[in-house]
């Protein structure tokens, strides 16, 4: 009858044999990990409020600093003020990031800006 001999392995072959093993599960685990939290957050309803405009859905103007008007020098004392042509006087603009919704947008939510050509 033949024996079989026993495999001598080293502390440090184990070591690699074991970290191997755990980074072939960690491998697949990860993955299914990320796509559990995807599935998980989609079903979820998102109230968190926009960050860049604290929920308000408008950001303030900064070319007039939320005023409406901008001031230009013509030199001398002359000072003229004129409506604002960014905000067209409003003082504030529609939030960027939450589209006036005031709801901060989910990563893969967030708009593509596409090319207008």
């Amino acid at each position: 009858c033949p024996r079989v001999m026993a495999v001598d392995l080293d502390q440090n072959t184990v070591i690699a044999i074991t970290v191997g093993v755990a980074s072939v599960a960690l491998g697949i685990g990860i993955p299914v990990f990320y796509e559990t939290q995807i599935d998980n957050a989609s079903k979820r309803e998102n109230t968190q409020a926009c960050f860049p405009c604290n929920g308000s859905g408008a950001q303030l103007c900064r070319f007039c600093l939320g005023s409406g008007s901008v001031s230009v020098e013509l030199g001398g004392d002359e000072r003229e003020v004129s409506k604002c042509i960014n905000c067209n006087g409003i003082g504030s603009l529609t939030c960027t990031t939450c589209q006036g919704s005031g709801i901060q947008p989910r990563y893969l939510d967030r708009r593509e800006f596409k090319d207008d050509d």
